[in-house]
């Protein structure tokens, strides 16, 4: 049990239950009295994060306001029209974000945000007073600090859930991961610089950029998105693996066709449908077998087709998800 301790699960219910079963355990209905406080702190920290988040965002844009209206000072009109447009836009669509939490604000938010260190660059690098570029970095990177977390994630992704479901955000696939960031990094450069330069009247580059930043946004901004649409989740008929990246289709499991869920071993044979990623994983057997085609490529334009009994999934907080699988009273394996 050490392993699921240091992933925080903690909860009575799961202990208890993992001791009367040594070789698998189905939770009785758990008390809600014997909430844990380690259990009590991290709710309190999951509602706190959002308001965090919310105000260290609120600080970014006045502090940051300041900040590019400083870089731009003395320069034409139409850059300083350009540069306060764009700025106190990206603002008020992350504004929106956090205030109408959803899927496709866990996008927005995981976008735009990370655009706030590159404001301090380009204002340090524009002529921004030395005050101005110092107070900004602060906010900026706690708000790119906290949007980044499970936590946030899993608050809003929750927030589009339909009915009796939970919804638990999985870790991103490394090659997946690596490609969403590197396009950024060159979508963040083109959307920066592009329309400055065009308002700049440097129209060579600003249209080159320009034109790049456009089509990353219509043909990348879709993939970035399906990174916001990866899910487990836990509903009263069994549990779902939601995942467009890895998977070409929703894999789906009755409560009636598990056999247990539990922390993977590193030698485990179960089928990998993390994409893979990193760190913990859970392993979910199942009585039968369940058919589920990977994701087409260019060298399986199909798709792949396995038979499995036994498949590995990645959720952010693997010790949150076991421990919502013994509240749905789910079997679950001791580690």
């Amino acid at each position: 049990m050490s392993t699921i301790v240091a992933l925080g699960l903690t909860d009575a219910t799961l202990a208890e239950c993992c001791r009367r079963h040594q070789t698998g355990c189905v939770s009785e209905q758990p008390d809600p009295h014997e909430a844990p406080a380690t259990g009590v702190a991290a709710a309190g920290v999951r509602a706190t994060l959002p308001w965090v988040l919310r105000l260290a965002w609120i600080l970014t844009g006045v502090l940051g306001g300041a900040a590019i209206e400083g870089a731009v000072d003395g320069r034409s009109s139409a850059v300083r029209w350009t540069a306060g447009i764009a700025g106190w836009t990206a603002f008020a669509v992350v504004l929106v974000a956090l205030l109408i939490p959803s899927v496709r604000s866990l996008t927005v938010l995981r976008v735009i945000v990370p655009l706030a260190p590159v404001a301090v660059v380009a204002s340090a690098i524009g002529g921004a007073t030395a005050v101005e570029v110092l107070l900004l970095p602060v906010p900026s990177v706690a708000a790119l600090g906290v949007g980044f977390t499970a936590e946030i994630g899993s608050w809003m992704v929750q927030s589009s859930a339909y009915g009796d479901e939970h919804r638990l955000p999985l870790r991103p696939p490394v090659a997946a991961g690596t490609a969403a960031v590197v396009s950024w990094l060159v979508w963040a450069a083109a959307i920066t610089i592009g329309p400055l330069c065009l308002a700049a009247r440097n129209l060579a580059v600003g249209i080159a950029l320009t034109i790049v930043a456009v089509a990353l946004t219509a043909f990348v901004g879709p993939r970035w998105h399906l990174m916001s649409k990866r899910w487990l989740v836990l509903v009263p008929a069994g549990l779902v693996v939601h995942d467009p990246i890895v998977l070409a289709d929703t894999v789906m499991v009755r409560t009636d066709q598990l056999d247990n869920l539990t922390l993977a071993r590193a030698d485990t044979d179960a089928a990998d449908l993390t994409g893979p990623t990193s760190g913990y994983a859970i392993e979910i057997t199942t009585r039968q077998s369940v058919t589920t085609v990977f994701a087409f490529t260019p060298k399986e334009p199909d798709g792949r087709a396995i038979h499995m009994t036994a498949f590995l999934v990645a959720p952010s907080r693997p010790g949150e998800a076991l421990r919502l699988a013994v509240e749905r009273r789910l079997p679950v394996a001791p580690s």
